[in-house]
């Protein structure tokens, strides 16, 4: 079995130290000045590169919306290409059309503009009214290694079956699927049962679960690194292959 990656979102150089010593696998960047997160700036995703040898994949999404515009598409290349220029490893996106499916043109076009570089589908593929078509969309898109997916809108508190489901049911969707929104310590085992191997972690690794007044925690990403490396290690037992 593969060990479990474990994603960290970071803000700031700051969170980096905390994510580095807790045993993280790659950085997610992102800009949280609003509610589901933008771009950030290409000199500050420059500053967390360089503060750690992690992989680092950034967020290219520019308003809050889950479509984008011929206009702002343009800039989203050239804000992924200065991200790679300044050290990132790949980059997250995902827009939906007015009919709430994959906007396979949209993200195919990201693609090819962006060909060899690697690359999640953000969590917005939650937001499909067609989640079952919407996946098949999506896992057909060039690049793509990670679906981030908490199975619903409202997060795993209300998703956390059907995305486990959905895993269980197909081992090749269940190696895209990274699992977070409101992930929990008892979502572990049965995530990792169901063949998933990332995981995305946000604000319960920042002392009080604030973006605002915490920066990344080492203690607090340690204990999901023991976590997943121990679910791993039990699921390695009961298949008889650790």
């Amino acid at each position: 079995m593969s060990a479990p990656l474990l994603e960290v979102a970071v803000l700031h150089p700051r969170d980096v130290p905390g994510a580095d010593e807790g045993g993280a696998d790659r950085l997610f960047c992102l800009d949280r000045r609003t509610p589901e997160g933008t771009s950030p700036e290409p000199g500050l995703v420059s500053s967390i590169c360089k503060e750690t040898e992690l992989p680092v994949r950034v967020l290219l999404r520019l308003n809050d919306s889950r479509t984008t515009t011929g206009g702002e598409l343009t800039r989203l290349v050239g804000l992924a290409e200065s991200y790679l220029n300044v050290g990132a490893e790949g980059v997250a996106f995902g827009f939906l059309d007015e009919d709430t499916l994959v906007d396979v043109e949209v993200c195919g076009y990201l693609a090819d503009q962006l060909a060899g570089v690697p690359w999640t589908f953000s969590r917005v593929i939650d937001d499909s009214l067609e989640t079952d078509r919407a996946w098949r969309q999506a896992v057909t898109l060039p690049g793509l290694d990670a679906v981030h997916s908490a199975g619903s809108p409202r997060g795993l508190s209300v998703g956390f079956d059907d995305l486990v489901d959905r895993a269980g049911a197909d081992p090749g969707l269940a190696a895209l699927v990274m699992a977070g929104g409101g992930l929990q310590p008892e979502h572990v085992p049965w995530f990792v049962r169901a063949g998933v191997r990332q995981f995305h972690v946000a604000s319960s690794v920042r002392p009080g679960g604030s973006w605002d007044k915490a920066y990344v925690d080492p203690g607090h990403v340690r204990a999901w690194r023991m976590l997943l490396d121990d679910a791993a290690t039990a699921a390695d037992r009961r298949t008889g292959t650790a």
